[in-house]
């Protein structure tokens, strides 16, 4: 034990001694209070001096802060209460003793003897309320206003601490500040009011900010949060939420982020054009905190066993994995702690190298795997879509551990409604029809699986092969090619240029993005990847940009015809956006990838178009309720189709000339059966090098009952919510 706990630990002896001392001489204390007091007996004598003692108390300051300390941060030690009351210096050391003993004789703080910890007792807190409840009410009968701070205190009004955060927070110049704070001291004191809050002082400063033309500054003092209704609105459709708390508290929390990103972090070209549906930011309340995907290697990340240190001290440690036991822990571990660190989706490799250490026993395997996917089923979601975990599948290598995953995989989609653990089926080695049958039972199931001769995400956004160990894709910005055509006048270089003149701004608020999550992982805020990637020392990060309603954008409005013609225009687009990603690349430092996918914002583009071309107009272009993503073929063309087809050789082109990836659709009727399923799964993995099957499997949202022939009524619990 070192000197400085010796010099505490005899200060809490010291202190055991003199509350010995202070009972003792109880009594005694009072006895001079007592002489001018009438007479009184018994119980009433003892509750007088009771409460005379408590009140004695309360007449110290440094009490009350102890008290208030220790009933917002406790339970504390004796150290670091000393030092959170500002008894630093050993010269304060018998003062603060002194106040803890009043404090622990009245019963208003208890100590914990076997932890060594003080704590604020029910009494404690009764007193405290109390003091707060006389100080509120002193202010307001001298005729003095007082404020309600954000911090659960009240204050009397003072300026000073105006012009202090007009100065700190919003960067006014001093004699700004002064000015604009006199102005609303002044209107202050016209209302005449006596009660006052934080957030009505900042309403008053904004205002006299804007009256002069100061948006500027406006803009960083604004307050970012939720009116009262709507948070009332949130709880009363809580039902709707599927994550019950968790739900209430990350929505509400990522709509402060989301607000702001758009008022105070993005350039405000972006952010308009965000508003305006130029562009769409998926969760833009995670686009600062959480890239969108990551490409790890599993096997790194539980060989060495799990310790995150001190940033997640309520999570396990397991410092070595040498049985199946401990291997099925860590694997639902693994999968519920990195589920936390992207918004999107994360993309494991190596899972079937580290099964194989395992394959002695593939029934018990094969069991063991079930569990963790079951287990790591339960962990917290940020959106209503939860973070997908795909792990990589290679065939041709150790086909019976492909095997024994997809199995156990298949048993976890059958028993999860909606699974959160997905398959990426990399068939560059190996055959399909090994796997073809089992696949596309799963399929039926509703499983989430992509295939693809190279490392994919299961939005088709395609690893670069030169990137080190781990990757982060920050993506989630799409651009609306439909808008940017209406506003073309049918010109076609007119349409190409504002492509450029939008995609050079957006790609740079997309590299300050890259800065702030990388800060974070740097603070270890991402556990996980922090200690993967050394702090972001061994790890590579590409800004991805997705184009959306390419072919609506060149032959619903631009005018060509789906012919040779109009195919050379779509790729002479795709190649205008990706030469500027890799122009834009070699400025900023880091890999842009420009891909054609999936994305939330298609809809939305589609409302906010026909808002301002009208309905009428994009009817014209496309009866969907989104604008084109990726390319969509449909089953039922597949058996007519060859490598040489108009469909695959434009297909085929496209996700060539796109360095990020295209999202390529096969679209499967409801209730097809697992023999057309199996087909379709074969035909296309010989024309394509990645697709995925997409077939909707009907899910009762009341109950969760999960099957094809759902339909309008749910025949276990007869509900007609199906989903």
């Amino acid at each position: 034990m070192g000197s400085k706990e010796n010099v505490e630990l005899e200060d809490e002896l010291d202190l055991d001694a003199d509350l010995d001392l202070d009972d003792e001489l109880e009594g005694t204390e009072l006895d001079t209070d007592d002489l001018d007091e009438p007479s009184e007996t018994g119980a009433l004598q003892s509750s007088s001096k009771r409460v005379r003692m408590i009140f004695s108390v309360m007449a110290s300051p440094n009490r009350i802060d102890i008290l208030r300390i220790l009933n917002s941060k406790g339970p504390l030690t004796y150290s670091e209460l000393k030092s959170l009351a500002g008894f630093k210096s050993k010269k304060e050391s018998g003062k603060f003793a002194y106040h803890l003993r009043k404090l622990l004789r009245q019963s208003l703080v208890a100590l914990n003897k076997s932890e060594r910890r003080y704590t604020i007792t029910n009494l404690g807190k009764l007193v405290l309320s109390l003091a707060r409840q006389i100080e509120e009410r002193s202010i307001i009968e001298s005729g003095k206003m007082y404020v309600r701070t954000s911090h659960d205190s009240i204050e009397e009004f003072n300026s000073h601490k105006i012009i202090q955060s007009l100065v700190r927070e919003g960067s006014l110049p001093l004699e700004l500040a002064q000015k604009i704070t006199e102005e609303v001291e002044n209107r202050i004191y016209k209302y005449q009011t006596a009660y006052l809050t934080g957030s009505l002082i900042r309403e008053l400063v904004n205002s006299v900010l804007l009256e002069h033309g100061y948006e500027e500054y406006r803009h960083k003092l604004a307050r970012v949060g939720l009116p009262a209704f709507e948070v009332q609105e949130t709880i009363s459709n809580a039902e709707n939420l599927d994550s019950g708390i968790e739900s209430l508290l990350f929505n509400t929390g990522q709509t402060v982020f989301a607000e702001y990103l758009l008022t105070n972090t993005l350039p405000k070209d972006i952010a308009d054009s965000h508003l305006s549906g130029d562009l769409h930011i998926t969760r833009p309340g995670l686009w600062s905190l959480l890239p969108d995907s990551i490409f790890i290697n599993i096997k790194e990340l539980i060989e060495d066993g799990i310790d995150l240190k001190g940033k997640a001290l309520s999570v396990s440690k397991l410092t070595s994995i040498k049985t199946l036991s401990n291997l099925s822990s860590a694997l639902s571990m693994i999968i519920s702690l990195i589920a936390k660190e992207a918004s999107q989706e994360v993309i494991m490799d190596g899972l079937v190298s580290l099964l194989s250490k395992y394959s002695k026993n593939l029934s018990e395997l094969e069991e063991k795997l079930v569990n963790s996917f079951i287990m790591s089923s339960t962990a917290f979601k940020f959106n209503k879509t939860p973070t997908i975990v795909s792990f990589t599948l290679p065939l041709g290598v150790e086909q019976k551990i492909v095997n024994v995953v997809l199995s156990a995989y298949k048993t976890y989609v059958g028993l999860t409604p909606r699974p959160r653990i997905g398959l990426v089926i990399n068939y560059e080695k190996g055959k399909i029809t090994d796997v073809s049958n089992i696949i596309a039972e799963i399929i039926s199931l509703g499983g989430e699986i992509i295939f693809a001769k190279h490392s994919i995400s299961q939005n088709g956004v395609t690893r670069l092969k030169s990137t080190g160990s781990s990757t982060l894709h920050l993506g989630s910005l799409s651009i609306n090619l439909p808008r940017l055509a209406f506003e073309s006048n049918k010109d076609e270089t007119y349409f190409r240029a504002r492509l450029a003149l939008l995609m050079k701004p957006a790609l740079t608020s997309m590299s300050l993005r890259k800065k702030n999550i990388s800060e974070l992982v740097r603070l270890g805020m991402n556990p996980i990847l922090a200690n993967n990637t050394q702090y972001m020392q061994r790890c590579s990060t590409s800004l991805v940009i997705n184009l959306v309603g390419l072919r609506d954008a060149v032959f619903g409005i631009l005018g060509f015809n789906d012919d040779k013609q109009g195919c050379e225009v779509l790729h002479k687009v795709v190649e205008t956006s990706v030469d500027i990603a890799l122009k834009k690349a070699k400025e900023l430092g880091t890999d842009v990838l420009v891909t054609m996918t999936k994305s939330d914002g298609s809809g939305r583009f589609i409302s906010l178009d026909e808002e301002k071309y009208g309905k009428n107009s994009i009817l014209k272009i496309t009866e969907n309720e989104t604008y084109a993503e990726g390319v969509v073929i449909d089953a039922s063309t597949l058996a007519d189709l060859t490598i040489k087809s108009p469909q695959i050789v434009q297909c085929n082109r496209m996700a060539k000339t796109l360095n990020g990836g295209l999202f390529t659709q096969v679209k499967i009727p409801n209730g097809s059966k697992i023999t057309e399923i199996k087909k379709n799964i074969e035909k296309i993995s010989g024309l394509t090098n990645s697709f995925k099957l997409i077939m909707r499997v009907p899910l009762c949202g009341n109950c969760g009952m999960k099957d094809q022939t759902l339909s309008d009524k749910c025949p276990s619990c007869k509900s007609s919510y199906i989903i």
